[in-house]
């Protein structure tokens, strides 16, 4: 794919009165102005996952009837355009002039204006999507404005994005590959693959190798074996190993840590080439290797065939899942623990609508107030007043999850092209490779150790399939905490003392599932969670509603709540509504 449509575009639709004889012709300019203003917009504050700024196209005519409506399509085909967006100041021809693309996420935006009633056209307009059953967001300002006021005001700047970056993560995702690198781990729902799940919500295949073809790789060392020995070195400088916490007459010998830390390292390259492919492969007579998967995301399953008798995939996953590694400061790849496709996933979600690298973790242990106190005699106030949530695994979570990255004097988790160096080197001297836990990993290898800064916003989320419904996605927004050092120390090492640890606090709102801090705990669905840089949980609803995947549980104020219009004819409740409107249409790509 050539670099000008590697990703998709966003195209932008000017709707116009196509009555010419004077009505047309006098708002040719202002509804082109209109629809070059929200390209601007987005092209100054959306971004790729590879930092470059998102591409619009908009046809170099107004759309006033069926003609150019299907021009417009043929252009928006030709140029890889993933997201619609429908403008104008004016009434104009609805049914003649919408978009009638059933698989594209699109979005109207009619001027509230008093000359000319753009917004008479969006209310028709959306009646007609409605009544035919292609789904479409409405944006509608608040303010009055003038015909000739070309600024776009904050609540439609709010309502524009949302959808624009949940319609781009739609579009990124399609005809893209999950690669599941072996099967299912430790009897983990999650590492079930289901490909119609994939297929009819997101619009991806599934590929699959088994966990011999790592193996195999490393023993024929199909691999780029220069790159091999600038990783290990980097490794040998920038990774801490840890003291072997296992018992004395169990630990492994430096000789078997050192092949340990060269295994890990090919693994490391070896699952990145399986995902995205390698040219120099091609160079080594290694043809079908060097094409990869075309992977947007990976499992691996480890646990516990591969991990019984191999080092296991700490370290690859967590080095995969960060902003930087021996080639320098990059995109992070999404890459399951345990080959959990479903929070392989929410990581995906979360990563589409934010370019930031994604912290993978259980959700093991809800500590309440009283039980905090019996174990370390400190009693917790302020944001843990109600307690918190312990989110910990084994050593695979994004090293950019320590929270050494900073923005105004604040811990935060960025984009990789606004990391710098002082930040990654910050990253890594702040996690520990400890040797890994036997009585888990009898083959031996490393986890990674750290804890996550407290003071970040983050939102948490899962995928869960439900049978006789599909899937349903959860979501905790909330933040993260510090704790007083000994009471960490204490409460970190009930679990395991080798793996990266983060201190949790859902916001909560008296009610449901967020009725306490516990509740959240005891209605989450999995053991695992994707949690994400930022309070994204507006988003995660908008994308969920594109791709008719149900929310059944979020802590997200109303007023930040952006869905379909048709959501509003499924009922008053704006939860209800939205499980009938996904049953109504069914997933985006499935047949209904």
């Amino acid at each position: 794919m050539t670099k000008k449509n590697k990703y998709p575009k966003i195209g932008i639709r000017p709707i116009i009165d196509g009555r010419l004889g004077g009505v047309r012709e006098s708002l040719e300019t202002t509804t082109m102005n209109m629809a070059k203003n929200v390209a601007e917009l987005f092209r100054e504050k959306l971004r790729y996952p590879d930092g470059s700024p998102v591409e619009c196209i908009i046809p170099d005519f107004c759309i006033g009837g069926v003609k150019e409506a299907v021009d417009c399509g043929a252009l928006f085909s030709a140029q890889n355009v993933g997201v619609s967006l429908s403008v104008t100041p004016c009434w104009c021809y609805g049914t003649e002039t919408m978009d009638m693309d059933p698989q594209l996420p699109k979005a109207i935006w009619g001027f509230n204006g008093t000359e000319r009633p753009g917004a008479v056209y969006l209310a028709a307009t959306l009646a007609a999507h409605n009544q035919k059953g292609l789904p479409a967001f409405g944006i509608y300002g608040e303010d009055v404005q003038d015909l000739d006021d070309g600024q776009i005001t904050e609540d439609v700047q709010r309502k524009l994005l949302s959808f624009a970056k949940a319609g781009l993560a739609v579009a990124l995702m399609k005809n893209r590959s999950y690669l599941a690198i072996g099967s299912v781990s430790m009897g983990i729902a999650g590492s079930m693959i289901d490909p119609d799940f994939f297929q009819d919500y997101l619009g991806m295949r599934n590929e699959y190798v088994d966990s011999s073809e790592v193996l195999r790789r490393i023993q024929y060392e199909i691999y780029d074996r220069e790159e091999y020995e600038r990783a290990l070195q980097w490794t040998k400088e920038n990774c801490t190993e840890g003291q072997d916490l296992n018992e004395r007459d169990n630990q492994r010998s430096p000789e078997q840590r050192g092949d340990d830390w060269e295994f890990v390292v090919k693994m490391t390259l070896i699952i990145r080439d399986l995902m995205e492919g390698n040219p120099k492969l091609k160079e080594m007579g290694y043809g079908e290797e060097s094409q990869g998967h075309d992977a947007l995301v990976s499992g691996f399953q480890g646990q516990r065939q591969w991990t019984d008798f191999l080092p296991n995939g700490d370290f690859s996953e967590a080095i995969l899942n960060s902003s930087f590694d021996w080639n320098g400061i990059r995109t992070p790849y999404m890459v399951a623990t345990e080959n959990d496709a479903l929070n392989g996933v929410s990581m995906l979600f979360n990563y589409l609508l934010t370019n930031t690298a994604q912290i993978f973790a259980d959700v093991r242990t809800y500590w309440s107030p009283s039980a905090v106190k019996r174990v370390t005699g400190w009693e917790p106030d302020g944001i843990a007043s109600e307690g918190f949530i312990h989110l910990i695994n084994s050593g695979s979570a994004t090293l950019d999850g320590t929270g050494q990255q900073s923005k105004d004097g604040k811990p935060v988790m960025k984009p990789f092209w606004e990391i710098d160096q002082k930040e990654v080197d910050a990253c890594l001297k702040a996690t520990t490779w400890y040797p890994a836990n036997l009585g888990y990993f009898r083959g031996g290898g490393f986890s990674s150790n750290f804890l996550t800064k407290g003071g970040m916003p983050v939102t948490m989320c899962r995928v869960n399939l439900i049978k006789g419904l599909g899937p349903a996605l959860q979501i905790a927004e909330g933040h993260t905490i510090d704790l007083p050092e000994d009471v960490h120390k204490t409460l970190d090492e009930r679990t395991d003392r080798t793996w990266p640890t983060t201190w949790f606090v859902p916001k909560t709102t008296g009610k449901g599932a967020f009725a306490n801090v516990y509740s959240v705990m005891n209605n989450w669905g999995s053991n695992h969670g994707a949690i994400s840089y930022g309070h994204i949980g507006h988003d995660l609803i908008t994308l969920a509603s594109m791709l008719r995947i149900p929310v059944c549980m979020h802590n997200v104020e109303d007023d930040r709540i952006f869905r379909p219009s048709a959501w509003n004819a499924q009922g008053m409740d704006l939860e209800g509504s939205d499980y009938r409107a996904c049953e109504n249409y069914g997933p985006i790509y499935g047949m209904k």
